[in-house]
């Protein structure tokens, strides 16, 4: 299978002090602000700045504190002339707009639009790029018993759902991405077979992006111990999604990544 050519890198931010890989280490806007630009230098396109965190077994974060934590980040990148774009990971449409309004180009929403009856129409005004992501549940309970028939197919009828209501709210097609959530409601056997079949979901006719960055699912293949260890299970993650025609990565090892993709993207378009 010929993969594509173009790829970009969204780098992590996290301004949250329990995401499950850095918590902690960028709640201070001054060192999330620097963390993105070290990122940006490393080779991120695109800094994906979150203020609430996702992972398996986290609370909801009250709108002001998400704000709080998210727009100063996102307003001190962009005095600092910063050319990556900025992407704000939330669910909720008040933070998407207010990001937006200080300077982010991408909505990322792990709800593809579901989590706020306002989402769809905040959507369709604010006129940015919007990541539709799939996910089992809510971060309370998601990583309890999830159950597909055929995860491949029910991801994809899914996301194949969610651009179709996009699109009729108004939400132009061409502003969508679609990521199959890995890590969001799937066991270690639905996460393999998401990544092994992940060209199926570009019959949708959208770039797919990977989010599936030292995920737990690495250590489950491997050995448990800090998210930080998984970067070998990250970047060949990220290689078998650039073959099967992933083309947004988003990645909490930047540079390492960047390397490895501009190596075997080199040498597979010689074949």
């Amino acid at each position: 299978m010929k993969a594509k050519a173009e790829w970009r890198i969204m780098g992590v931010v996290n301004t949250t002090p329990d995401s499950f890989s850095d918590g902690g280490r960028y709640l201070d806007p001054a060192a999330a602000v620097a963390h993105g630009l070290k990122l940006a230098e490393d080779g991120a396109a695109i800094l994906d700045i979150g203020g609430e965190s996702t992972r398996p077994g986290a609370e909801d974060v009250p709108l002001e504190m998400e704000l709080a934590r998210t727009l100063p980040v996102i307003e001190g990148i962009r005095q600092k002339g910063c050319k990556a774009e900025i992407s704000i990971d939330t669910r909720k449409p008040d933070v998407a707009r207010a990001a937006v309004a200080a300077g982010a180009a991408i909505w990322n929403d792990v709800t593809a639009l579901t989590f706020s009856p306002e989402s769809l129409d905040a959507a369709a005004s604010l006129k940015c790029d919007i990541v539709l992501m799939h996910a089992q549940g809510d971060p309370k309970t998601m990583q309890k018993a999830p159950r597909y028939d055929d995860v491949v197919e029910d991801v994809y009828a899914y996301l194949a759902g969610r651009v179709e209501a996009c699109v009729k709210a108004g939400v132009g097609e061409e502003r969508l991405i679609l990521d199959p959530g890995i890590g969001f409601g799937k066991t270690l056997e639905h996460n393999l077979d998401l990544l092994a079949h992940l060209d199926r979901f570009r019959a949708l006719g959208r770039p797919v992006l990977l989010g599936a960055s030292r995920k737990r699912f690495i250590a489950a293949l491997d050995r448990d111990g800090p998210a930080s260890d998984r970067l070998g299970g990250s970047i060949a993650a990220v290689l078998a999604g650039y073959v099967r025609g992933a083309s947004i990565f988003r990645i909490h090892d930047v540079a390492e990544t960047r390397q490895a993709l501009g190596v075997f993207s080199a040498i597979d378009g010689r074949q």
